[in-house]
């Protein structure tokens, strides 16, 4: 994965796509930060993403020599290693924390994807209203992740993440069926992390479409669904 920065999201995109030397339908990324004009000037943010090829160079690489079996097995033996380092950190982040968590896991979710759960006793008040705390905490352990092993994250807290992307999943069908149907759409207002996993499931669904958030009048989250080139 690698950070990119630009002014706008759109134009994030276009430099990934030449960073990499591919389309933008064939880049995968994470939005981690949306851009903002400020006020007068001030607070003015640039959007960031990490991006990288749906096809990831090392794999090509990997395929076109004769280790690749070796490559592998040594991807998976770091990949145990960071998780048992993260791990202990983590332990020791929540032990400052007036949280009981009891269970604490970390292992390999994919090749470039740490999962790691979280659950005990006060696992609604990590999780909190709306899944706003639980946005914080990903966002957090996300970006220390990101930065210090070039990985990302999949948290889960109790059974949370689960139980918001089934959720979201049987919410999106009327929507997919829409863009199925006439090539666009866009969903109602969605809050906290909710908005974010109905991005990642509708750009698993649909990789070749430009799917973004915006904001309405009242400063509520959606997303729209539309071509690359009609944006």
């Amino acid at each position: 994965m690698k950070k990119i920065e630009a002014d706008t999201l759109e134009n994030a995109l276009i430099k990934a796509s030449n960073e990499f030397s591919c389309s933008i339908i064939d880049l995968e990324y994470e939005i981690i930060q949306y851009p903002s004009a400020g006020f007068f000037g001030f607070g003015k943010k640039s959007a960031i993403i990490c991006a990288q090829t749906k096809t990831p160079q090392t794999e090509i690489q990997a395929s076109n020599t004769e280790e690749q079996p070796q490559t592998s097995t040594q991807t998976t033996k770091d990949l145990n290693t960071i998780s048992q380092q993260v791990k202990q950190e983590l332990e020791e982040l929540l032990s400052y924390l007036p949280y009981s968590i009891s269970y604490i896991l970390v292992e390999p979710y994919d090749d470039n994807t740490l999962y790691i759960k979280l659950d005990g006793e006060d696992s609604a008040l990590l999780i909190g209203k709306e899944g706003y705390r639980y946005k914080a905490i990903s966002y957090m352990i996300f970006n220390w992740i990101n930065h210090k092993y070039d990985l990302m994250v999949r948290l889960e807290i109790a059974e949370f993440l689960k139980n918001q992307e089934e959720m979201i999943a049987n919410y999106l069908l009327p929507t997919i069926e829409t863009i199925k149907l006439h090539g666009k759409a866009q969903t109602k207002p969605l809050d906290g992390v909710l908005a974010y996993i109905a991005l990642k499931q509708l750009r698993d669904e649909f990789p070749n479409k430009y799917i973004s958030f915006r904001l309405n009048n009242n400063g509520e989250r959606y997303i729209i669904i539309n071509d690359f080139y009609n944006q």
